[in-house]
């Protein structure tokens, strides 16, 4: 399979063998016989050319592996557990790619999550404001003034 999603387009019995043979001797039929597997697995679809097959992957080699991340994790009784242990093994690089494909799946609206506001604290009570005061200066910051810029003002 390695060298069918390497290669990314259909491939024949001979072109796989003769890659393989670069690093080590392996007959003709064994290749023939694990490539017909594959394709009765479901792996690999074939197409006849002449006397021969040419043999295409049914999917990448990244769906693979989500299918098979994904089968290992449903057969976990504790998902979340199961999930801290695997994030526990990754890597640094794994875990940046993981955050990335996270910010992938969620979109770019939610990509970066909204700072949480530290809560304001609140303003000391002031006297309210009434019809007679206001025109004496009875309030805290002066008629009009946000209550937030004057508690921020030192105690005035």
């Amino acid at each position: 399979m390695t060298r069918v999603w390497k290669w990314n387009r259909p491939v024949t019995v001979r072109e796989v063998l003769e890659d393989l043979q670069q690093e080590r001797s392996i007959a003709y039929t064994t290749v023939m016989t694990v490539l017909d597997n594959l394709h009765q697995k479901g792996w690999v679809r074939r197409e006849a050319e002449g006397r021969a097959y040419r043999y295409e992957a049914v999917s990448t080699r990244a769906a693979y592996a989500a299918a098979l991340m994904n089968d290992a994790w449903s057969q976990s009784d504790n998902p979340a557990a199961a999930l801290v242990a695997f994030f526990g093994m990754m890597s640094d690089e794994q875990r940046g790619a993981l955050r990335d494909a996270v910010r992938i799946v969620q979109g770019p609206e939610s990509a970066e999550p909204a700072p949480t506001p530290e809560p304001e604290p609140e303003p000391a009570p002031a006297e309210p404001a009434t019809a007679e005061s206001s025109g004496s200066g009875g309030t805290a910051g002066g008629a009009g003034e946000n209550p937030a810029s004057a508690s921020e003002g030192g105690g005035r």
